[in-house]
């Protein structure tokens, strides 16, 4: 019976594939869409109760290769949301913004103007939420964002998502939380992980993962090469003079990434180890193909965006109870920008043709203290130092300079005055020092110094976690945090449209969460929050200050308040249900014209795994988005949309995994920005190889 059960099973695997891959132009279900739905539901549905008595597969992964030293571990925290490799492995997530995706309190968003890949938590932007990898800031120094489209998962052995509530060990501009990416560490005297794979748009990619563990050394070498040719675009899509068929023009990608650790052990407690990582990305950017007036078209692309950092990590034990973690790192950014005429991307005569070159430095270092007073008092104290570099220029154009020091300086403590009572209170003073500003005369091609300054902010925080007993625990947070401006909010001239302001100040916010995990037995997990945040000195950018010219100044008072809910569930033994929903409200209290941008009100996730047997995983994911406004004058707006994505897995020897998947099965014509829509039907294919 077992045997035709799994006939069964794969013949509807079979039916589902051939039907999902089957064009939505030209047949039935294009004059009866919901029979799309409901064949495909049945499917699923039946592949499920065939076989389910027969399915064995482990639903919880154990993770043991994680690169500690990379770590920032607070005791006693429940409320961090935490990405591991398998949740990249289980919907094909390449890159680290699709990944964050699947969290609740993550809006993602693509960055139309400029085909760059960014998220929003609880409302804030990235330039509020600092990126890390193993601890090292990685964000660009001239505007604070980062383009998580460019940082592949490979390597990855998880991603650590703290809110409101994060660490004073993080250091300064964690006004809205901050990401930590954890590298990989191998536990054997050889590990080995190969895939290579091919995608829609002809695209292909090839990572390779090698590490050795001969007890006090350890090395591990990580590669990945995403490409892609262009972005394969729904049937529904509309033709123009900018987009003549379904392959998205200009939307090629190309990204390298090499990773390199060293390490030593000295022994159970000690362990020292350098790092280099070197990252080239070439993109182009589609053209808008909206009908908004006011939006210039732009024909861009980027013949390279480069990374490359050098970090050193150690940590050494201070007797039994206390340890000195330390980090020395150099970091360098580089990339080019061509603007052409056109979208034959051919020529540069006309006035906003040019070719711009950015080269950021950034070197730095932190350093943790940690003591274990007793039983119930643990004491940790940070310094951070980082001095950053901005160098840009046009072709034919002298380079201008900025550079800024920042410091931070905090304390933390994390107290248990019962068993069941945490207390984690913190305080963090910080300090960015402006050290030089240029500024360019392009009629008479004179450089002059732009006034320097210096922004200080006192941050605290206190974190109390409870737990009732071992099923539930709840957690209540107060912060008060802040961000620097950035050096292009207080020196960029913004293309002609606005004027610098260099005494420009640290924004401000007060953030509260509550929170409550309930796990009442291995099959139920629940995990509910509501926050508010409470925006001062908020930077804005205040038309007509001189004339029509625009400025960033620190006259904003806004908030943001919701909440999140994430739930898994365990119905029988080899199914796993999961799902998400957030709710966020963002109110401009000063100005309520201007209107905040690119986050939907309402974000749902649903999906189910199955595993047919130990060598078949199934899964189906379907998610929700509500309206987004794009344009702070509320000009232009994205409808909400439902995707859904499929994804398979069959590891059909000891080391061999196949994988094939499709997303938005429905080839539906969706955007997160107005005027750039978003990949149609697409599918992966993918040969793991693992020792």
């Amino acid at each position: 019976m077992f045997y035709l059960d799994l006939f069964k099973t794969r013949l509807h695997f079979f039916i589902t594939f051939a039907f999902i891959t089957i064009p939505s132009k030209g047949n039935m279900t294009m004059k009866h869409p919901n029979i799309r739905k409901i064949v495909l539901l049945y499917v699923f549905i039946a592949v499920i109760f065939n076989v389910y008595s027969q399915a064995n597969s482990d639903s919880v992964q154990v993770i043991n290769n994680v690169y500690k030293l990379g770590e920032i571990v607070i005791t006693g925290q429940i409320d961090k949301q935490t990405l591991v490799s398998k949740d990249f492995q289980t919907f094909n997530t390449s890159d680290i913004g699709t990944a964050l995706n699947a969290l609740p309190s993550v809006a993602f968003t693509n960055i139309g103007g400029r085909n760059e890949s960014s998220i929003y938590l609880r409302g804030f932007d990235i330039r509020s939420i600092p990126v890390f990898i193993d601890g090292i800031p990685v964000y660009v120094p001239y505007d604070g964002y980062v383009d998580l489209a460019r940082f592949t998962t490979n390597g990855v052995s998880k991603i650590e998502v703290s809110t409101g509530f994060s660490s004073i060990l993080y250091g300064a501009n964690t006004i809205g939380g901050a990401i930590n990416i954890v590298g990989i560490k191998p536990t054997k005297k050889l590990e080995l992980n190969a895939k290579i794979g091919a995608m829609s748009g002809n695209g292909y990619e090839a990572n390779l993962n090698l590490g050795s563990n001969f007890g006090k050394l350890y090395y591990q070498t990580n590669f990945s090469l995403y490409n892609r040719d262009y972005m394969q675009l729904s049937s529904d899509v509309e033709k123009s003079d900018f987009e003549l068929d379904n392959k998205r023009d200009n939307s090629y990608r190309k990204d390298l990434k090499a990773n390199v650790k060293l390490g030593y052990l000295v022994n159970k407690t000690d362990e020292y180890s350098i790092n280099y990582s070197y990252a080239h990305g070439e993109k182009g950017n589609p053209v808008y193909l909206g009908t908004h007036e006011t939006i210039k078209l732009h024909y861009w692309q980027w013949p390279y965006w480069d990374k490359e950092s050098i970090y050193f990590a150690s940590k050494t034990s201070i007797g039994k109870k206390s340890y000195l973690k330390g980090k020395l790192f150099y970091d360098r950014f580089k990339n080019e920008l061509h603007s052409y005429d056109d979208n034959t991307f051919t020529t540069q005569e006309k006035g906003y043709a040019f070719v711009s070159f950015y080269n950021d430095k950034t070197f730095g270092g932190n350093m943790v203290f940690s003591s274990k007073i007793n039983t119930k008092n643990l004491f940790k104290a940070a310094i951070h130092l980082k001095n950053d570099h901005h160098f840009e220029h046009n072709l034919d154009e002298p380079i201008r300079e900025f550079a800024d020091n920042t410091y931070s300086l905090g304390i933390e403590h994390i107290y248990n005055p019962v068993q069941k009572l945490t207390l984690i209170p913190g305080v963090s003073y910080n300090v960015k020092q402006s050290l030089k500003a240029e500024d360019y005369n392009s009629g008479s091609g004179d450089i002059s110094e732009l006034s320097k300054n210096r922004s200080e902010a006192l941050n605290s925080q206190l974190g109390v976690y409870y737990n009732f007993n071992t099923k539930i625990q709840a957690n209540f947070n107060g912060s008060y945090k802040s961000r620097f401006p950035t050096m292009k909010d207080r020196y960029s001239y913004r293309l002609g449209v606005a004027i610098p302001n260099p005494e420009l100040k640290a924004e401000h916010a007060m953030n509260y969460e509550f929170g409550i995990k309930i796990a009442p037995n291995n099959k139920l997990s629940l995990h509910p929050e509501i926050y508010y945040s409470r925006l001062n000195s908020t930077i804005q950018m205040v038309s007509k200050v001189q004339d029509d010219l625009m400025q960033m100044q620190n006259t904003g008072q806004s908030e943001f308040y919701g909440g999140d809910v994430s739930l898994t569930y365990l119905p029988l033994k080899k199914i796993k249900l999961t799902g998400l929903y957030s709710y966020i409200k963002r109110n401009n209290i000063s100005n309520p014209e201007i209107l905040f941008i690119d986050v939907p009100d309402h974000k749902a996730i649903a999906a189910i795994e199955y595993s047919l047997s130990k060598s078949i995983l199934l899964n189906l994911l379907g998610e929700y988005n509500s309206k987004r406004i794009n344009e702070s004058d509320g000009s232009r707006v994205s409808d909400g949309y439902y995707v859904m994505n499929f994804h398979s897995a069959y590891q059909f020897k000891k080391f061999v995994k196949l994988e094939f998947g499709v997303k938005n099965i429905f080839d539906k014509n969706y955007f997160i920005q107005e005027g750039y829509p978003e990949a149609g039907r697409n599918m992966y294919f993918a040969l793991n190889f693992n020792l």
